[in-house]
């Protein structure tokens, strides 16, 4: 399949979660030097959970996920279903890898089962299109909220900043029975955000037709762990990697703090 039937694939409202796995992107950063990783943490009192910290519900999260108007010129889903709710329905061959396939999904990269997601795309521009054009002129991010009692959330990011060493070779993601090949996984320059961030890439195998890149971010808040993959589908189309959100990124950590 090439690039442009892919990217037709995902800019529709009932994408699969294989058509997710085939343009979202993974991978994961290291603690020990977060300018070499791309892993950045804070320091002081609200860098650290507290081992008393209680998580929320996913009821709680649903909540806090974005909404309409929460961020300009984006489209908050309504009622989404473009995201899988479930860990079993996203497995890899590598255990160490899981984390970074469930950050990519949407799904909480820890031990917990309180978490929810959503989709924001980007308001089109006023530039008219149709056909194959208006399909590739969308840009959407994949949010996702997961909370955890005591550490979790630490541990929750250090499972996907680990990952990075783990999988840098690659991994297989093995979602609705369908399996794609992540051929390699990088570290990024993390945003900063929140008590911890990190930031990764992968290359994804696009069925002979070459790789393309993706990128995602992970931001820690307390105890709650937010995670953020951008698709733009006509940087997919060029070979270009898009950029993680920041907009989404700011208007989400908002609604945490």
């Amino acid at each position: 399949m090439k690039r442009s039937s892919r990217a037709r694939i995902g800019a529709t409202a009932t994408v699969s979660v294989l058509s997710l796995a085939l343009i979202t992107g993974c991978g994961g950063g290291s603690d020990d030097d977060s300018k070499e990783s791309g892993a950045s943490k804070k320091t002081g009192a609200s860098a650290s959970s507290s081992t008393a910290a209680k998580a929320l519900s996913a009821a709680e999260l649903e909540k806090l996920l974005l909404a309409k108007g929460d961020v300009a010129g984006y489209e908050a889903a309504d009622g989404d279903d473009t995201l899988p709710k479930a860990k079993s329905e996203v497995k890899t061959d590598k255990a160490d890898c899981a984390p970074l396939a469930h950050a990519m999904a949407g799904l909480a990269p820890g031990d917990t089962d309180a978490s929810a997601s959503n989709t924001l795309t980007k308001s089109p521009d006023a530039t008219p299109s149709s056909g194959e054009e208006a399909v590739l002129n969308v840009e959407m991010t994949f949010v996702g909220l997961s909370s955890y009692d005591g550490d979790g959330a630490e541990k929750a990011v250090k499972a996907v900043s680990d990952g990075i060493a783990a999988c840098s070779g690659g991994f297989t993601i093995t979602a609705e029975g369908e399996k794609q090949k992540i051929t390699k996984v990088a570290s990024g320059t993390a945003s900063g955000k929140g008590d911890e961030s990190v930031a990764f890439s992968v290359g994804s195998d696009m069925d002979g037709e070459g790789t393309a890149t993706f990128n995602t971010e992970v931001v820690r808040v307390g105890n709650t762990v937010s995670t953020y993959y951008t698709v733009d589908f006509a940087s997919l189309e060029s070979g270009k990697a898009a950029p993680v959100s920041t907009a989404v990124i700011d208007a989400q950590l908002t609604k945490l703090k």
